[in-house]
Parts: structure tokens; C-alpha cells; sequence
């Protein structure tokens, strides 16, 4: 069994290859960062390749380099993101396309160059990483947050398509995960964002990887790897409104500090 995983060099992604690999699956990596990805690459034994999922051509042209070198995929599980926070009114024109660009087309793109062959073979798995703010609108993130709603839409039309073929298709929707990114995402969070979420203890990526292969394994479509986003998954329209007045006062409560 072979499993392409975009951002695999690290976070969610690499966890989720080594539990894949430990399995006996073969694992093809996929990365911007040359550096982490080789060292990935080194530690699975697994094909990699160091390019920008935001290009179509040269994606397409990677998958088809390693479905030459390991077979056909199995299982496409698409982790590559990039989250940029910030105030609506302050962040740039080039945030907002950057985010539809990397985290909706790239996991897009993946898809497409996948899909047909598994439709041919009537098998196959297809998982996309979304975000707990692909279930719900949250402070600082309207650049993030529209792209994660997306691939949302996305994935939940293809499970429409896709499974009459037998090809099984997920989404997964974590909150705050332990990452390199979150690292990243943090330095640029609004203190109201902070308020919102700061308090919440961020999952694991292993934890978050065990969810993605069980739902795998369960032909899920809803992959929640926590309580609060399994809920806003599938009762959403009864929990956002408490949830929206909830973060409204504790923004209001940080206002009047300041």
C-alpha cells in the first residue's frame, strides 16, 4: 500500500507517516522546507519531494515521479498549510491569496492528480486536513478560515462523487495542534485571538494522526480529533451561536482592559 502525504515533513503530516509506516505501507513525502523533508525522507525510507503545493504543474509532475517510483496511490492524505493570522482591516490583499493558494488550490491539485486513477481502480482513500475554523468563523482568521471552509465545501461535494466509485474520502477538522506552524502562527495572533483560544491546551500531532488513520480505517467522512470540534461539526448551527457570544465577551472583557 502506498500513501502520498503533502506536508510530510513535519506536524500532523510526518505523524501521520509513521504510523502509516509502521503499518508496512510505503510513504512518499511531500514538503517545501528541502531540509526537514530529507530528514524525513531519511528517517521512513520513504520518496520525497521538495515542492511548493501551490503549483499545480510541478505538483502533478512530483505525484507522477512517485507513483512511478512506489505504485499507484492508496491513500492521499493532504497536510500542507500555511496559516497567517491577523486583523482584517490590517492584513494585505497578498495574505488572503496566499491562503486560498496554498491551502485550498494545493489541496486541489493533489487531489486531481490522484483521483482519476482511484476511480479507475474503484479503491483509495482521499484525506484533507481542514481546521476547527473551517467549522466556525473566529477572530483573526478571515484569511486562514475562508480557505479551511473550502476545502470543507470541497471535500464534501468529491465524497458525494467520489464514493460511488469506492473511493473513500475524509476531512479532518483540528483545533490548535503542536506544530512547527503553530509556532509560526502564533507570532503573528491578535491578543483577542489569544483570548479565544489561548486557554486550550493545543493536540499533539500524533494524536491527530491516530484520528486520521482510524477514520481511514472506518471510511469516516467527519474526522474530529477532539470533543469540541466533533460537536461543532455536527451540531454546529445549535452550538456557534453560544460559542460566538461566548468569544464576543471575552473580547469585550479584553477591550476593557486595554
Amino acid at each position: 500500500m502506498h500513501a502520498i502525504i503533502t506536508g510530510g515533513s513535519s506536524g500532523i503530516g510526518l505523524a501521520t507517516a509513521r504510523i502509516l509506516k509502521a503499518r508496512g505501507w510505503t510513504v512518499s513525502l511531500i514538503a517545501r522546507g528541502a531540509a526537514r523533508l530529507e530528514a524525513a525522507g531519511e528517517e521512513l525510507n520513504a520518496n520525497t519531494r521538495a515542492v511548493d503545493v501551490s503549483d499545480e504543474t510541478k505538483l502533478s509532475a512530483a505525484i507522477d515521479g512517485l507513483v512511478d517510483e512506489a505504485g499507484p496511490c492508496d491513500a492521499l492524505i493532504s497536510c500542507a498549510g500555511l496559516a497567517r493570522p491577523g486583523r482584517f482591516l490590517e492584513l494585505d490583499t497578498e495574505v488572503f491569496r496566499q491562503m486560498i493558494e496554498v491551502d485550498y488550490f494545493g489541496t486541489l491539485y493533489a487531489i486531481r492528480a490522484v483521483a482519476p486513477q482511484m476511480v479507475k481502480n474503484r479503491a483509495g482513500s482521499i484525506v484533507a486536513v481542514s481546521s476547527a475554523t473551517g467549522l466556525l468563523g473566529i477572530y483573526g482568521y478571515s484569511a486562514y478560515g475562508p480557505a479551511k471552509f473550502a476545502v470543507r465545501g470541497l471535500m464534501e461535494s468529491l465524497r458525494a462523487e467520489l464514493t460511488p466509485h469506492g473511493v473513500h474520502v475524509g476531512v479532518v477538522f483540528p483545533p490548535d495542534v503542536d506544530t512547527p506552524q503553530l509556532a509560526d502562527e502564533n507570532r503573528f495572533k491578535p491578543a483577542e485571538t489569544f483570548a479565544i483560544s489561548g486557554t486550550i491546551k493545543p493536540m499533539t500531532p500524533e494524536a491527530v494522526a491516530q484520528k486520521i488513520v482510524q477514520g481511514m480505517d472506518r471510511r469516516r467522512f467527519l474526522i474530529c480529533p477532539d470533543t469540541g470540534t466533533s460537536l461543532l461539526a455536527r451540531l454546529g448551527g445549535l452550538v456557534s451561536p453560544v460559542l460566538n457570544r461566548t468569544f464576543d465577551r471575552r473580547i469585550a472583557r479584553l477591550a476593557k482592559k486595554s
